[in-house]
């Protein structure tokens, strides 16, 4: 699996935010899709909503890529 790391200059980046900053997706509407299809997971557990809220320490995982949110 890779390991990507973004770094956080807010307290929070939304979901499907954070998988396009990541270059995880293309599009926001390939984000919304692949979320709300249950293909997405926030520290190992399937999140289906775009708006959840991911803060430093959290893992996002998709399309065998790992997404670590850090602190900047």
């Amino acid at each position: 699996m890779d390991k990507k790391e973004i770094l956080l200059k807010t307290e929070f980046i939304k979901l499907d935010q954070l998988l396009k900053l990541a270059n995880v997706v293309n599009m926001g509407s390939e984000a919304k899709f692949v979320i709300e299809e249950g293909k997405v997971l926030v520290n190992e557990e399937i999140e289906v909503r775009r708006g959840r809220k991911i803060y430093p320490g959290d893992q996002v995982s998709y399309n065998k890529i790992k997404v670590i949110v850090k602190r900047d």
